[in-house]
């Protein structure tokens, strides 16, 4: 996993909960690294998960809560980073369903040797997604979160429902709906 995802974290673990979070969830994990990444290094996802872990334990949190708000956090990183990016797209569904085929193929570029999730479409249609997310991370909150952030970009109302293809929710089918009356997510 590529050193921006865990440098940032840290950033938003710090903002959220103080400098003293950090060093309590790092000291209390059995890093490799000891806790030390740069933005550009690439690291173990067994070192997140450990992080999340112990931030979870820390502050009563489930864990898919703080992937979820860490890819809220994360998508003005992307905004730092890429502002350009949304221009290509007229509205967010397109963006979207754009991921795997042109948003990705740009991050591998950028960040050679990144594991990123597949995203295969199954429908596409004006105002409706249907998005299937593989990853053995299973952080399907964090790429949720940066759909929803997607469409507040558009200012664009949006309903994301998800359905657990695996248990483990490493395969998700994502069914994203712009029709009237779609409301927006939390």
């Amino acid at each position: 996993m590529k050193g921006i995802v865990f440098t940032e974290f840290l950033e938003m673990v710090e903002e959220m909960f103080g400098l003293e979070t950090v060093d309590n969830i790092i000291e209390g994990a059995n890093l490799k690294t000891g806790g030390i990444y740069t933005s550009v290094g690439t690291y173990d996802f067994v070192e997140m998960q450990e992080l999340l872990s112990r931030l979870s334990k820390a502050k009563n949190i489930p864990i898919n809560d703080l992937i979820y708000t860490y890819g809220l956090y994360f998508f003005k990183i992307l905004l730092a980073h890429h502002p350009d990016i949304f221009d290509r797209y007229e509205n967010p569904l397109l963006f979207i369903a754009s991921v795997e085929n042109h948003i990705h193929v740009e991050v591998r570029k950028i960040y050679p040797g990144a594991e990123l999730p597949s995203f295969g479409i199954l429908v596409q249609e004006n105002n409706y997604l249907e998005i299937i997310y593989t990853s053995e991370r299973a952080m399907y909150m964090f790429a949720k979160a940066l759909m929803q952030k997607s469409f507040e970009y558009y200012n664009e109302d949006v309903k994301i429902d998800y359905d657990l293809l695996k248990a483990d929710g490493t395969q998700v089918k994502f069914m994203i709906s712009t029709e009237n009356g779609a409301e927006k997510t939390d």
